[in-house]
């Protein structure tokens, strides 16, 4: 058995390698060859006033060999900062946090590894925005607005230049340092125009894609931001109601299946959160109290299966204002890319090995 830290996997995973291991991924879940549920949170008010415990699991496996469960242990908050309100989450203390993908065999039952999640998040998110961007942007987009500049708004600009050819950049954050030093930096990795500015509606002038990459609790984008022909995607920092009635035609890349011989159980949300204590006041809060806010999944969604097997088309015209989302069903990514990475890992020699007998027994359990 092997574990697998942050290093390793930054060895070992690619965009494209991400990419094609999700894209797989999707075709086994139209396939029904791969199985996953929504992402499922406990909540539980913590000692300190505003700061609350969040356990949250995501799981899924296929036909393919293999299955996998990713979970995070946080402790999260809100702030607001320059008019924009956050959640902040940390483990132990802040600045440390604790994700973990748990890989087994399905073939044998076996553990096969742990990995730490973080490059891996990043790496998946920007891949599946890219996949997105693929099947819905116009081919000849060059020029991307980001809102955000952090570690998502880095992987998605790495992602989304293989598979449109970018050839400039304006961002935006609300800290102007974050949104300086990310333009140089992108500027100088990429070799492209990268100008940070102080207005996100100025950002979004002239795009041809928009990435929100934010960790805002709050819906970011704006009607008056979208212009014609523009492709929006967003991992944090949602669309208003106004902005979601500007969405031409909607990508979803998937949803997870409801149980066995329950179908009302079934659920296009995001996430399913339950709570401890539920009278309590902090659940009042803008994000951490609530249900999974939902974009997609309204019932006139255009589905990556349809798409694949051209029974829908993406973009409907040159000018229509399109927006692709994940789903929930991020199980199907953990899974997936998990694999390619133990495989990798395999092949290179890479990882600490573990004794798999530490992780058996021979009671029946």
């Amino acid at each position: 058995m092997l574990f697998l830290n942050n290093s390793d996997v930054e060895q070992l995973l690619t965009p494209a390698m991400t990419r094609d291991a999700l894209f797989q991924a999707y075709m086994d879940l139209a396939a029904q060859e791969a199985v996953c549920r929504p992402r499922i949170d406990i909540r539980i008010p913590t000692a300190e006033p505003g700061r609350v415990y969040q356990w949250g699991t995501m799981e899924g496996g296929s036909t393919r060999g293999y299955f996998a469960v990713r979970m995070k242990s946080d402790v999260i908050y809100e702030q607001a900062y320059n008019g924009v309100r956050t959640q902040e989450k940390y483990a132990s203390r802040p600045g440390l946090f604790c994700g973990l993908i748990w890989l087994t065999s399905i073939d044998t039952g076996e553990p096969l590894a742990i990995l730490n999640d973080g490059y891996l998040q990043h790496m998946r998110v920007a891949a599946d925005s890219a996949i997105g961007t693929n099947i819905m942007a116009r081919e000849d987009s060059t020029a991307l607005a980001m809102i955000g500049a952090g570690g998502m708004a880095r992987s998605h600009l790495e992602a989304l230049r293989e598979v449109r050819d970018i050839r400039s950049v304006k961002v935006y954050s609300p800290t102007k340092a974050n949104r300086d030093r990310y333009a140089a930096e992108m500027s100088e990795r990429f070799g492209i125009a990268c100008e940070a500015l102080d207005n996100p509606a100025d950002a979004c002038r002239g795009a041809d894609i928009l990435a929100s990459c934010t960790d805002s609790s709050v819906p970011v984008i704006q009607p008056e931001w979208l212009e014609p022909g523009m492709h929006v995607i967003s991992i944090g920092g949602r669309p208003t109601e106004g902005a979601r009635g500007r969405f031409d035609r909607t990508l979803r890349l998937g949803t997870a299946p409801a149980p066995v011989g329950r179908p009302e159980l079934g659920t296009a949300d995001e996430y399913l959160a339950y709570l401890a204590r539920p009278d309590d006041p902090r659940w009042q809060s803008e994000l951490i109290g609530k249900r999974a806010s939902r974009v997609t999944g309204r019932g006139d969604d255009v589905f990556f299966a349809d798409i694949v097997a051209e029974r829908e088309q993406g973009r409907g015209g040159r000018d229509q204002i399109t927006y692709s989302e994940r789903g929930n069903i991020q199980g199907a990514q953990f899974y997936s890319v998990a694999a390619v990475v133990y495989e990798a890992a395999v092949e290179r020699g890479l990882g600490r090995t573990l004794p798999t007998e530490w992780f058996l027994q021979d009671i029946r359990d």
